[in-house]
């Protein structure tokens, strides 16, 4: 069987792939992913064992330590070159969120997050990273959260 392929160029619509194949087609979900992974944007990271292309579901979270930004994954640290509010223009409408002025997280690496008495908000990630919600950021938190506000 020959797969066909067509290329529409309309500018009245949002980029998009659609695939018609069979329920649980392999070829399909390979190019499902492919089509994916050139969507995400990526970013360069620096450790001690060089640099690397971060891709940004992989990340936790970035922060701010010492005037320097950092990407964390589950078990690395990296340096970026880019200021958080850039990284924070790259991954606009993504599945991050901005939880206080150094730290800006990705919502699908949250694991729990507590409430204390005086309103604070404290987010805990998936490999046990654990941070503030600033005052200013908390209802926009809960939002994107799904919580009630």
């Amino acid at each position: 069987m020959k797969l066909k392929c067509e290329i529409i160029n309309d500018s009245d619509h949002e980029e998009g792939v659609f695939i018609y194949a069979p329920k649980g087609d392999v070829n399909a979900e390979k190019i499902r992913e492919f089509v994916e992974s050139l969507s995400e944007q990526k970013l360069v990271g620096y450790s001690e064992r060089g640099a690397r292309v971060l891709v940004p579901s992989e990340i936790y979270c970035f922060i701010v330590e010492d005037g320097k930004v950092y990407a964390i994954s589950e078990s690395e640290k990296y340096q970026i070159k880019d200021r958080l509010y850039k990284i924070e223009e790259i991954l606009e409408g993504s599945d991050f969120v901005k939880l206080n002025q150094s730290c800006v997280a990705n919502i699908k690496m949250i694991e729990s997050f507590d409430a204390s008495i005086g309103g604070a908000l404290m987010v805990t990630l998936k490999n046990g990273y654990r941070d503030y919600v600033s005052r200013r950021q908390i209802k926009s938190v809960k939002e994107r959260l799904g919580l009630k506000i």
